[in-house]
């Protein structure tokens, strides 16, 4: 049996590059440095898995969940889309405007509560919104529907998302040696290039629901 009736391989490959680019991995690598600079390297491990593992959770919850919510709310897909284009095209310019990393906060200090601030600190913001924030629910929401619910679309999605957090586990995991490797320069160029990227999916998503909106409309006579 051919690979296409189990994977929709068009769909896993657009999946993972849209999530490359908006949740940037190596965009997170200053961030993750910031935020557990007091951890030992075990409390640094333990907070890329739950970091990894919060993200992870919350966009395979909007996969699933995402739509029906869209029902209850009655938002049409194309408002998702476009209001989706709109925010990515924000985090795109944020992107190509940013000179340095602004930074959260330095950790606070290991004390009495240091191990409950070492698992708030994984779960927000390293979690969510950082990894799994607006644009990445959008993105994986969108390619749900493009998967038309049938089951290449639903494995396809599901592999770019493992995929994608596989990276993202790896990138924090490895954060130090990456950080030497890419440097300071290395990083803010990816960053750069990212955000371009983003603005380029960002206006084709806005596109597609504006498209969508005018064919629909169309067919209910409206214009």
């Amino acid at each position: 049996m051919e690979i296409s009736s189990f994977v929709n391989v068009t769909l896993l490959a657009t999946t993972f590059t849209t999530l490359f680019v908006i949740m940037d991995p190596p965009g997170t690598i200053p961030v993750f440095l910031a935020l557990t600079s007091r951890y030992s390297t075990r409390q640094k491990q333990r907070a890329a898995v739950l970091a990894t593992a919060t993200s992870f959770g919350v966009i395979v919850l909007f996969a699933v969940l995402g739509r029906y919510i869209l029902q209850f709310l009655q938002i049409s897909m194309e408002s998702l889309q476009l209001s989706g284009g709109v925010l990515l095209f924000i985090v795109a310019i944020q992107l190509l405007m940013s000179n340095e990393y602004e930074g959260h906060g330095e950790p606070a200090d290991a004390g009495a509560d240091g191990g409950s601030h070492r698992v708030n600190a994984a779960l927000v913001p390293l979690g969510t919104p950082l990894l799994a924030g607006p644009g990445a629910i959008v993105a994986v929401m969108i390619s749900v529907e493009q998967g038309s619910n049938t089951i290449p679309g639903w494995t396809a999605v599901l592999a770019a998302v493992i995929l994608m957090h596989l990276v993202i586990w790896l990138t924090m995991r490895f954060s130090l040696t990456l950080s030497r490797l890419l440097g300071e320069g290395g990083i803010m160029i990816l960053t750069k290039v990212a955000g371009l990227l983003l603005a380029a999916i960002a206006t084709q998503m806005m596109m597609n629901g504006l498209f969508q909106f005018i064919a629909h409309s169309k067919e209910m006579g409206v214009i």
